[in-house]
Protein backbone atom coordinates (compact mmCIF):
# COMPACT_ATOMS: atom_id res chain seq x y z
CA UNK A 1 0.00 0.00 0.00
CA UNK A 2 2.80 2.36 0.97
CA UNK A 3 4.10 1.97 -2.79
CA UNK A 4 0.98 3.50 -4.18
CA UNK A 5 0.33 6.21 -1.68
CA UNK A 6 3.77 7.40 -2.47
CA UNK A 7 3.09 7.09 -6.38
CA UNK A 8 -0.12 9.09 -5.93
CA UNK A 9 2.29 12.20 -4.59
CA UNK A 10 4.42 11.85 -7.71
CA UNK A 11 7.21 9.69 -5.18
CA UNK A 12 9.32 6.37 -6.58
CA UNK A 13 11.68 4.71 -4.66
CA UNK A 14 13.66 4.77 -7.69
CA UNK A 15 12.38 6.12 -10.79
CA UNK A 16 13.07 3.65 -13.15
CA UNK A 17 10.79 0.94 -10.97
CA UNK A 18 7.39 0.05 -11.46
CA UNK A 19 5.39 -0.92 -8.63
CA UNK A 20 5.29 -4.51 -8.90
CA UNK A 21 9.74 -3.84 -8.31
CA UNK A 22 9.47 -1.50 -5.56
CA UNK A 23 6.65 -3.66 -4.23
CA UNK A 24 8.88 -6.56 -4.01
CA UNK A 25 12.01 -5.16 -2.72
CA UNK A 26 9.94 -3.46 0.30
CA UNK A 27 8.43 -6.99 0.74
CA UNK A 28 12.05 -8.63 1.37
CA UNK A 29 13.71 -5.88 3.10
CA UNK A 30 10.64 -6.14 5.28
CA UNK A 31 11.63 -10.07 5.49
CA UNK A 32 15.02 -9.76 6.09
CA UNK A 33 14.89 -7.30 8.94
CA UNK A 34 12.03 -9.17 10.80
CA UNK A 35 14.40 -12.71 10.25
CA UNK A 36 17.32 -11.01 11.39
CA UNK A 37 16.12 -9.04 14.41
CA UNK A 38 14.26 -12.44 15.81
CA UNK A 39 17.40 -13.33 17.86
CA UNK A 40 17.29 -16.62 17.13
CA UNK A 41 18.95 -17.39 14.21
CA UNK A 42 15.97 -20.92 13.77
CA UNK A 43 12.83 -18.64 14.57
CA UNK A 44 14.45 -16.49 11.93
CA UNK A 45 14.82 -18.94 9.15
CA UNK A 46 11.18 -19.61 9.49
CA UNK A 47 10.15 -15.69 9.41
CA UNK A 48 11.97 -15.74 6.24
CA UNK A 49 10.44 -18.51 4.59
CA UNK A 50 6.63 -17.86 6.30
CA UNK A 51 5.57 -15.31 3.32
CA UNK A 52 7.27 -15.99 -0.23
CA UNK A 53 6.68 -14.22 -3.74
CA UNK A 54 7.15 -15.97 -6.99
CA UNK A 55 6.74 -14.58 -10.50
CA UNK A 56 4.65 -15.89 -13.18
CA UNK A 57 7.03 -18.09 -14.62
CA UNK A 58 7.05 -22.08 -14.80
CA UNK A 59 10.23 -24.09 -14.37
CA UNK A 60 10.07 -27.39 -16.10
CA UNK A 61 12.72 -29.26 -14.02
CA UNK A 62 12.48 -32.61 -12.23
CA UNK A 63 13.83 -32.62 -8.74
CA UNK A 64 16.24 -35.55 -7.08
CA UNK A 65 17.42 -35.13 -3.61
CA UNK A 66 20.81 -35.78 -2.87
CA UNK A 67 22.13 -37.70 0.65
CA UNK A 68 25.72 -37.52 0.53
CA UNK A 69 26.60 -35.07 0.00
CA UNK A 70 23.10 -34.05 1.42
CA UNK A 71 21.64 -31.56 -1.83
CA UNK A 72 19.25 -31.45 -4.38
CA UNK A 73 19.46 -32.21 -8.00
CA UNK A 74 17.31 -30.47 -10.47
CA UNK A 75 16.90 -31.78 -13.76
CA UNK A 76 15.75 -29.77 -16.81
CA UNK A 77 12.73 -31.28 -19.14
CA UNK A 78 14.36 -29.77 -22.15
CA UNK A 79 18.69 -29.70 -22.28
CA UNK A 80 20.44 -27.62 -24.10
CA UNK A 81 23.66 -27.27 -22.93
CA UNK A 82 26.62 -30.17 -22.21
CA UNK A 83 27.23 -28.46 -19.13
CA UNK A 84 26.85 -29.55 -15.43
CA UNK A 85 26.15 -27.25 -13.12
CA UNK A 86 27.33 -26.37 -8.95
CA UNK A 87 25.27 -24.29 -7.52
CA UNK A 88 25.94 -22.17 -4.43
CA UNK A 89 22.95 -20.58 -3.04
CA UNK A 90 22.93 -16.95 -1.06
CA UNK A 91 21.36 -15.64 1.96
CA UNK A 92 24.42 -14.36 3.96
CA UNK A 93 25.43 -17.96 4.52
CA UNK A 94 23.01 -18.20 7.15
CA UNK A 95 20.06 -18.45 5.54
CA UNK A 96 18.69 -21.27 2.91
CA UNK A 97 15.06 -20.01 2.21
CA UNK A 98 12.65 -21.04 -0.17
CA UNK A 99 13.62 -18.49 -2.47
CA UNK A 100 17.13 -19.92 -3.07
CA UNK A 101 15.23 -23.52 -4.28
CA UNK A 102 13.12 -21.29 -6.93
CA UNK A 103 16.85 -19.97 -7.85
CA UNK A 104 18.51 -23.61 -8.69
CA UNK A 105 15.50 -24.29 -10.58
CA UNK A 106 14.91 -21.17 -12.69
CA UNK A 107 19.30 -21.94 -13.28
CA UNK A 108 18.46 -25.19 -14.84
CA UNK A 109 15.14 -24.30 -17.26
CA UNK A 110 17.12 -20.90 -18.78
CA UNK A 111 20.39 -23.28 -18.98
CA UNK A 112 19.07 -26.37 -20.00
CA UNK A 113 21.27 -28.30 -17.74
CA UNK A 114 21.32 -30.46 -15.08
CA UNK A 115 21.75 -28.34 -11.51
CA UNK A 116 23.46 -29.87 -8.25
CA UNK A 117 22.76 -27.46 -5.18
CA UNK A 118 24.11 -28.49 -1.86
CA UNK A 119 22.46 -27.92 1.45
CA UNK A 120 26.07 -26.29 2.52
CA UNK A 121 26.55 -25.86 6.48
CA UNK A 122 25.04 -22.09 7.80
CA UNK A 123 26.49 -19.81 10.28
CA UNK A 124 26.28 -18.57 12.70
CA UNK A 125 26.23 -22.20 13.73
CA UNK A 126 28.82 -23.30 11.62
CA UNK A 127 31.28 -20.43 11.07
CA UNK A 128 34.27 -20.83 8.50
CA UNK A 129 35.73 -22.92 7.30
CA UNK A 130 32.68 -25.06 7.46
CA UNK A 131 31.14 -23.44 3.74
CA UNK A 132 34.61 -23.49 2.30
CA UNK A 133 34.89 -27.35 3.34
CA UNK A 134 31.49 -28.13 2.30
CA UNK A 135 32.10 -26.95 -1.51
CA UNK A 136 35.46 -28.52 -2.10
CA UNK A 137 33.06 -31.64 -0.89
CA UNK A 138 30.66 -30.68 -3.69
CA UNK A 139 33.02 -30.26 -6.36
CA UNK A 140 34.56 -33.94 -5.34
CA UNK A 141 31.23 -35.09 -5.82
CA UNK A 142 30.48 -33.59 -9.31
CA UNK A 143 33.70 -34.46 -10.21
CA UNK A 144 33.98 -37.99 -9.57
CA UNK A 145 32.14 -38.40 -12.37
CA UNK A 146 31.66 -35.67 -14.60
CA UNK A 147 34.73 -33.48 -16.69
CA UNK A 148 35.79 -30.36 -14.44
CA UNK A 149 36.16 -28.75 -18.17
CA UNK A 150 32.18 -29.89 -18.45
CA UNK A 151 31.55 -28.25 -15.13
CA UNK A 152 30.23 -24.48 -14.32
CA UNK A 153 30.56 -23.04 -10.94
CA UNK A 154 27.19 -20.90 -9.89
CA UNK A 155 27.08 -18.44 -6.93
CA UNK A 156 24.41 -15.76 -6.01
CA UNK A 157 25.59 -13.22 -3.29
CA UNK A 158 27.01 -15.10 -0.26
CA UNK A 159 27.06 -18.26 -2.77
CA UNK A 160 28.91 -15.86 -5.39
CA UNK A 161 31.90 -15.61 -2.28
CA UNK A 162 31.52 -19.26 -2.13
CA UNK A 163 32.27 -19.77 -5.68
CA UNK A 164 35.37 -17.52 -5.49
CA UNK A 165 36.77 -19.51 -2.39
CA UNK A 166 36.03 -22.79 -4.41
CA UNK A 167 38.29 -21.90 -7.05
CA UNK A 168 41.00 -20.39 -4.53
CA UNK A 169 40.73 -23.90 -2.65
CA UNK A 170 41.17 -25.95 -5.87
CA UNK A 171 44.45 -24.24 -6.68
CA UNK A 172 45.63 -24.90 -3.24
CA UNK A 173 44.32 -28.38 -3.49
CA UNK A 174 46.23 -29.10 -6.72
CA UNK A 175 42.77 -29.40 -8.73
CA UNK A 176 41.05 -28.70 -11.94
CA UNK A 177 39.38 -25.55 -12.30
CA UNK A 178 35.62 -25.18 -13.85
CA UNK A 179 34.71 -24.26 -17.29
CA UNK A 180 33.41 -21.31 -15.99
CA UNK A 181 32.78 -19.51 -12.74
CA UNK A 182 29.81 -17.25 -12.77
CA UNK A 183 29.18 -14.67 -9.91
CA UNK A 184 25.61 -12.98 -9.35
CA UNK A 185 25.78 -10.00 -7.21
CA UNK A 186 28.68 -11.57 -5.43
CA UNK A 187 30.08 -11.02 -1.84
CA UNK A 188 33.46 -10.16 -2.32
CA UNK A 189 34.74 -8.49 0.48
CA UNK A 190 33.27 -9.64 3.93
CA UNK A 191 33.61 -6.28 5.31
CA UNK A 192 32.90 -2.43 5.32
CA UNK A 193 34.18 -1.41 1.23
CA UNK A 194 32.16 1.00 -1.09
CA UNK A 195 29.94 4.25 -1.09
CA UNK A 196 27.80 1.70 -2.15
CA UNK A 197 26.82 0.09 0.87
CA UNK A 198 25.22 2.73 2.59
CA UNK A 199 24.20 5.07 -0.34
CA UNK A 200 22.08 2.23 -2.24
CA UNK A 201 20.67 1.17 1.25
CA UNK A 202 17.38 2.73 0.72
CA UNK A 203 17.18 0.45 -2.33
CA UNK A 204 18.00 -2.85 -1.58
CA UNK A 205 16.69 -6.03 -0.13
CA UNK A 206 19.72 -6.55 2.29
CA UNK A 207 20.68 -3.66 4.02
CA UNK A 208 24.56 -2.74 5.05
CA UNK A 209 24.14 -3.70 8.34
CA UNK A 210 23.28 -7.06 7.34
CA UNK A 211 25.96 -7.94 5.34
CA UNK A 212 28.29 -6.48 7.96
CA UNK A 213 26.81 -8.96 10.52
CA UNK A 214 27.41 -12.10 8.23
CA UNK A 215 30.64 -10.92 8.18
CA UNK A 216 31.40 -11.12 11.75
CA UNK A 217 28.92 -14.78 11.59
CA UNK A 218 31.64 -16.27 8.91
CA UNK A 219 34.12 -15.21 11.90
CA UNK A 220 32.94 -14.46 14.53
CA UNK A 221 36.32 -14.63 16.70
CA UNK A 222 38.51 -13.21 14.03
CA UNK A 223 39.90 -16.24 13.72
CA UNK A 224 41.15 -15.86 10.18
CA UNK A 225 40.69 -12.16 9.65
CA UNK A 226 39.02 -10.07 6.89
CA UNK A 227 42.02 -10.79 4.47
CA UNK A 228 41.92 -14.06 4.03
CA UNK A 229 38.26 -14.40 3.87
CA UNK A 230 37.86 -11.94 1.37
CA UNK A 231 38.42 -12.68 -2.51
CA UNK A 232 39.32 -9.40 -3.42
CA UNK A 233 42.47 -9.53 -1.30
CA UNK A 234 43.36 -12.41 -3.71
CA UNK A 235 44.66 -12.99 -6.83
CA UNK A 236 42.53 -15.07 -9.16
CA UNK A 237 45.14 -15.31 -12.15
CA UNK A 238 45.05 -18.59 -13.69
CA UNK A 239 42.18 -19.38 -12.52
CA UNK A 240 38.78 -20.08 -14.17
CA UNK A 241 37.38 -17.59 -16.28
CA UNK A 242 35.21 -15.69 -14.12
CA UNK A 243 31.91 -13.53 -15.49
CA UNK A 244 30.35 -11.48 -12.66
CA UNK A 245 26.16 -9.73 -12.60
CA UNK A 246 25.64 -6.94 -10.76
CA UNK A 247 22.86 -4.50 -10.14
CA UNK A 248 23.44 -0.89 -10.26
CA UNK A 249 21.53 -0.69 -7.11
CA UNK A 250 22.81 -3.28 -4.97
CA UNK A 251 24.38 -2.49 -1.69
CA UNK A 252 27.54 -4.65 -3.41
CA UNK A 253 27.75 -2.84 -6.47
CA UNK A 254 31.40 -1.13 -5.56
CA UNK A 255 33.12 -4.18 -3.57
CA UNK A 256 31.80 -6.11 -7.15
CA UNK A 257 33.63 -3.43 -9.29
CA UNK A 258 36.26 -2.99 -6.97
CA UNK A 259 37.08 -6.34 -7.08
CA UNK A 260 36.38 -6.87 -11.21
CA UNK A 261 39.01 -3.91 -11.59
CA UNK A 262 41.62 -5.30 -9.80
CA UNK A 263 41.25 -8.65 -11.26
CA UNK A 264 41.67 -7.19 -14.74
CA UNK A 265 43.90 -5.26 -13.66
CA UNK A 266 46.12 -8.99 -12.31
CA UNK A 267 45.58 -10.16 -15.63
CA UNK A 268 42.27 -12.20 -14.46
CA UNK A 269 40.13 -13.34 -17.24
CA UNK A 270 36.73 -11.70 -16.31
CA UNK A 271 33.79 -9.88 -17.32
CA UNK A 272 31.38 -8.08 -15.48
CA UNK A 273 27.92 -7.08 -16.40
CA UNK A 274 26.17 -4.33 -14.75
CA UNK A 275 22.15 -3.44 -14.90
CA UNK A 276 22.18 0.21 -13.24
CA UNK A 277 18.68 -0.20 -12.09
CA UNK A 278 18.19 -3.58 -10.43
CA UNK A 279 18.77 -4.65 -6.71
CA UNK A 280 20.66 -7.49 -5.19
CA UNK A 281 19.76 -10.78 -6.50
CA UNK A 282 17.44 -9.52 -9.76
CA UNK A 283 18.13 -12.30 -11.62
CA UNK A 284 15.52 -14.09 -9.54
CA UNK A 285 12.41 -11.27 -10.96
CA UNK A 286 12.94 -13.40 -14.55
CA UNK A 287 10.35 -12.20 -17.29
CA UNK A 288 8.91 -9.68 -14.80
CA UNK A 289 11.87 -6.89 -15.54
CA UNK A 290 13.66 -6.91 -18.58
CA UNK A 291 17.22 -6.50 -17.18
CA UNK A 292 16.28 -9.98 -15.14
CA UNK A 293 15.73 -11.44 -18.72
CA UNK A 294 18.37 -10.07 -20.35
CA UNK A 295 21.02 -11.22 -17.33
CA UNK A 296 19.19 -15.01 -16.88
CA UNK A 297 19.85 -14.84 -21.31
CA UNK A 298 23.51 -13.93 -20.84
CA UNK A 299 24.30 -16.75 -18.42
CA UNK A 300 23.06 -19.38 -20.68
CA UNK A 301 25.37 -18.00 -22.97
CA UNK A 302 28.00 -18.31 -21.21
CA UNK A 303 27.88 -21.20 -20.52
CA UNK A 304 27.00 -22.69 -23.92
CA UNK A 305 30.16 -20.84 -24.91
CA UNK A 306 32.71 -22.26 -22.22
CA UNK A 307 31.51 -25.98 -22.18
CA UNK A 308 30.75 -26.47 -25.68
CA UNK A 309 31.27 -23.62 -27.75
CA UNK A 310 27.94 -23.59 -29.36
CA UNK A 311 27.44 -19.90 -28.49
CA UNK A 312 29.37 -16.70 -29.10
CA UNK A 313 29.83 -14.59 -26.12
CA UNK A 314 30.20 -10.91 -26.60
CA UNK A 315 30.79 -7.83 -24.66
CA UNK A 316 27.22 -5.90 -24.33
CA UNK A 317 26.00 -2.19 -23.32
CA UNK A 318 26.05 -3.48 -20.08
CA UNK A 319 29.65 -4.71 -19.76
CA UNK A 320 32.07 -2.60 -17.62
CA UNK A 321 35.09 -4.67 -17.43
CA UNK A 322 36.28 -7.26 -19.53
CA UNK A 323 39.63 -8.76 -19.19
CA UNK A 324 41.98 -11.78 -21.06
CA UNK A 325 39.55 -14.12 -23.17
CA UNK A 326 36.78 -11.74 -22.87
CA UNK A 327 39.01 -9.15 -24.53
CA UNK A 328 41.31 -10.72 -27.04
CA UNK A 329 41.00 -8.68 -29.85
CA UNK A 330 40.41 -5.71 -27.98
CA UNK A 331 37.08 -5.06 -29.50
CA UNK A 332 33.79 -4.47 -27.38
CA UNK A 333 32.03 -7.54 -29.88
CA UNK A 334 34.99 -10.08 -28.61
CA UNK A 335 33.97 -14.10 -29.79
CA UNK A 336 34.66 -17.49 -28.33
CA UNK A 337 33.75 -18.91 -31.56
Amino acid sequence: MSAYLRRARKIRLAPQWDVNLEIGVQFWRRQFTLAMAEGNISKGRQILDAVQTETPDIYAVDYLDQSIPKGRWYIPHQKRSNATVLYFHGGGYAFHGAMSIRFAAMLAHHIGAPVFAPDYRLTPEHPHPAQAEDALTAWKYITAEKAAGNVVVIGDSAGGHMMLSLLLSLRNERQEQPALGIGLCPWTDIGDRGASLYENDKYDLVQSWMALEFGKWLDPHQAYGREALSPISHDFKGLAPLYLQAGGREILHDMIVDFSEKQAQLGSDIMLDIWPDMPHDFQLLDSTQNSASQALNRIADAVRCFVSGSRSFYSEPMTEVSSGLFSKTGSASTSFD
